[in-house]
């Protein structure tokens, strides 16, 4: 089960996308959500905060980032 996506969540890309010089791992923000939550605008910025692209991507192109343990859901904890 996959973490819900919501606005301002970081989130890696796990795919690469040459046409936009972004390469799997890369890191960015979710600043708009598209067609129902089933698309995301994400921004990637440099460490000075200046956007180098944004770009609409597909949930199946990343994942969200966690900070802090997350409460384990029982359907992934069964033995």
């Amino acid at each position: 089960m996959r973490t819900p996506i919501k606005l301002l969540d970081v989130v890696a890309l796990i795919v690469d996308l040459p046409e936009y010089n972004l390469w799997r791992g890369q890191v960015g923000t979710v600043v708009e959500i598209l067609a129902g939550g089933t698309a995301f605008e994400v921004e990637f910025s440099d460490r000075d905060g200046r956007t180098y692209e944004s770009v609409g991507l597909h949930q199946d192109q990343i994942i969200v980032l966690h900070y802090e343990p997350l409460v384990a859901h029982p359907e992934l904890t069964a033995a």
